[in-house]
């Protein structure tokens, strides 16, 4: 399982990431305030989020709601400390599927989760997206540009099918950089630069025209 754990109390949210890895085997994105949460739901595709009810910026059952407003229809369980009946009703009419009182065995935890994924709420990624004179075929790890097939680097395509797949969104350099190499990688931001540049020269247009646009001080995107 995908899961984006989103804890602000660093103790906790290093213990569920460290043991849903070992117990589960699950890749885990953790986070520490509702806005890098919700700007992570929108950026990956997830199995389920685990949302702290109460964290910095925005609280839990706040991105639940914005996910939902936004037809988001992956899995969300919330997290808290918060054990009365109307606060669990208040989490659930956020749009939470499930609800988990603190302090919960991480045995637990993972039952819940296997019962939500069991129910498949994401819906099936496109297997090929077009842009413009371009088309990629995401399993088959292909570009093709008016049929002519395009060279690319491994790094090339799965930056080039990051954004294809959240066309019209800014994805900040941190949510490339985590997505394509890892947060815990030696690489310097600067490299997401430098293999942005390298695809954008494969993909100009006899104009010099690109579909990559750079959004100043923040990352990029794929015109939509």
């Amino acid at each position: 399982m995908k899961i984006l754990l989103a804890e602000d109390d660093l103790l906790l949210g290093e213990l569920i990431s460290h043991l849903l890895k070992k117990k589960a085997a699950c890749t885990v994105d953790w986070v520490t305030d509702g806005e890098a949460a919700y700007d992570y739901a929108q950026a990956s595709s997830y199995d389920a989020l685990i949302l702290d009810w109460m964290m910095p910026e925005r609280d839990g059952t706040d991105v639940c709601r914005q996910l939902r407003k936004e037809d988001y229809m992956g899995a969300i369980l919330i997290l808290t400390a918060k054990d009365a009946l109307q606060d669990r009703v208040h989490g659930l009419d956020a749009g939470a599927d499930d609800y988990l009182v603190k302090p919960f065995e991480i045995d637990e935890l993972l039952a819940r989760l296997r019962a939500l994924t069991r129910r498949n709420f994401a819906p099936l990624q496109e297997e090929t997206v077009q842009i413009r004179d371009y088309v990629i075929y995401r399993t088959k790890r292909v570009v093709l540009k008016n049929g002519q097939h395009i060279q690319l680097s491994p790094r090339e395509f799965q930056l080039l099918d990051l954004l294809a797949q959240h066309k019209g969104m800014v994805l900040t350099r941190e949510i490339i950089m985590d997505r394509i190499w890892g947060l815990d990688s030696d690489v310097h931001m600067k490299t997401i630069d430098a293999t942005v540049k390298l695809l954008r020269k494969k993909l100009e247009t006899a104009d010099g025209e690109g579909i990559i646009q750079s959004v100043r001080g923040v990352g990029y995107q794929l015109e939509n």
